[in-house]
């Protein structure tokens, strides 16, 4: 499906865009200096990133985005310019209107509400532009900072999916679906 929506929204501190090759610098620095802090809960992050798969992943994220099969984006301070976050609209249900958003923060960003303030914006961003009727965030029930996020937002936890994936040691983890089925009145 390529509805037509705009590639880019602004929240109060942060212009929010669909990826672009060259994104892959700020990506792959975020990335080495956030590493530990994303290794718990983000699978990409237990494998080694180098340059050069971070390229190529940021240039898969464009052309995902322009085919409507992901929405990646990526979130840069006004003031600054500086990348502060990667999150987007995974697992598309085009038929159902559903996403579920994802999302990882710069650690030098962190604890300022610039996640809560993505995910806000990029939820009213899925009801209005892309007339969603369902946006979800799956976070693993230790994540508690990712549980946070989703209240703030105005998410609701819908289930705890028991068993749900497994890790590479084989370890069976859980899983917290939080969802809203209409645009929160924030």
């Amino acid at each position: 499906m390529l509805l037509m929506f705009p590639d880019q929204f602004e929240t109060e501190r942060l212009i929010i865009r669909a990826p672009k090759p060259e994104d892959w610098k700020p990506i792959y620095t975020a990335m080495q200096a956030s590493i530990n802090e994303l290794r718990p809960w983000l699978p990409f992050a237990r494998k080694e990133q180098t340059e050069i798969g971070v390229q190529k992943t940021t240039k898969e994220a464009y052309l995902n985005f322009l085919s409507r099969e992901d929405l990646r984006f990526h979130a840069f301070d006004k003031e600054t310019g500086e990348f502060v976050i990667s999150t987007g609209l995974h697992r598309i249900n085009w038929d159902v209107r559903k996403f579920e958003i994802g999302y990882w923060i710069d650690t030098k960003h962190r604890g300022n509400g610039y996640v809560t303030e993505v995910v806000t914006g990029l939820t009213a961003f899925a009801f209005r532009e892309l007339r969603a009727n369902r946006v979800e965030i799956r976070c693993d029930p230790q994540n508690m900072k990712s549980k946070a996020v989703a209240e703030r937002a105005g998410f609701e936890l819908e289930g705890i999916l028991r068993n749900d994936v497994i890790e590479e040691n084989g370890e069976l983890r859980d899983t917290c679906v939080f969802a809203v089925i209409e645009e929160p009145k924030n």
